[in-house]
């Protein structure tokens, strides 16, 4: 396949993840949506069916990686760097696109829910307090865009992103779904979205499973840049751990391959 192709792929494939798993996420968390309050097992299957639409769309272009940490975990198995840069620019452009139409398709609840006192607190530009506290750390929608922690301690945050993307990269190595030029084909996809619902449910609930730097990363910028009133800060200082700590649990995942079943 060639490097254009690897591109369009991966950004068409991660474009359509985000959008369809940050829109199940807004469907939850938005005012005035009529999923509302439909709770985690409606976000987690909506992620797995998310994965595997992406999936289906991308693999005929680019074997549909979809994630940083899964480029990063076959470049090392198979010992193939020629393409991880291009697989990267695609997978963050296309986060940030998928994350501006869930922006786009959720406008309205968007602007109901911001505009909710109930939600952001008071909107009264006098009150330094209140601005200030939107502000700073996740803003009241920043979940929808990308991840956050419910105990906020590095070490512990840090290693749950890296053993839930160890167990995606690892169960992609050693089912064979995406060796090199083979793309994940149509089971592949089935079976890692059944890897990712499991993810969701098992080890999702300390830190949201990122377990993809793109798809944190992209977004993250995306709400930082949109037009959202009282949309808060978008939590820089979480920011990287969502990035490194799969980024770690794909190599290992990798490296464990290749000592154990090479």
């Amino acid at each position: 396949m060639s490097s254009s192709d690897i591109f369009i792929g991966e950004t068409i494939g991660t474009a359509i993840l985000i959008l369809l798993g940050g829109g199940v996420v807004a469907a939850v968390v938005l005012k005035a949506s009529k999923a509302r309050n439909a709770g985690w097992l409606a976000i987690a299957f909506g992620w797995g069916f998310a994965v595997m639409t992406a999936v289906y769309i991308s693999a005929p272009l680019s074997g549909a990686h979809l994630n940083p940490a899964v480029t990063l975990g076959l470049a090392i198995a198979n010992d193939d760097w020629a393409n991880v840069w291009v697989y990267w620019g695609g997978q963050l452009l296309g986060a940030m696109i998928g994350a501006a139409l869930v922006w786009i398709a959720y406008y309205g609840q968007f602007h109901a829910h911001l505009t909710d006192s109930e939600i952001v607190g008071s909107t009264d530009a006098g009150d330094a307090k209140a601005v200030e506290a939107r502000e700073k750390g996740a803003g009241p929608v920043l979940g929808i865009f990308s991840t956050g922690p419910e105990i906020r301690n590095v070490a512990m945050n840090l290693a749950t992103e890296i053993i839930g993307t160890f167990v995606l990269v690892i169960a992609i190595l050693t089912q064979g779904l995406n060796d090199a030029g083979n793309g994940l084909g149509t089971l592949g996809g089935l079976l890692v979205a059944l890897v990712v619902v499991g993810i969701g449910l098992s080890l999702g609930g300390p830190t949201g499973y990122a377990i993809n730097p793109a798809r944190d990363l992209g977004p993250r910028i995306v709400h930082a840049l949109l037009p959202l009133p009282n949309k808060g800060g978008s939590d820089w200082s979480y920011a990287w751990i969502p990035v490194v700590g799969p980024l770690i649990g794909g190599a290992a995942a990798a490296g464990l391959y290749n000592l154990a079943f090479v």
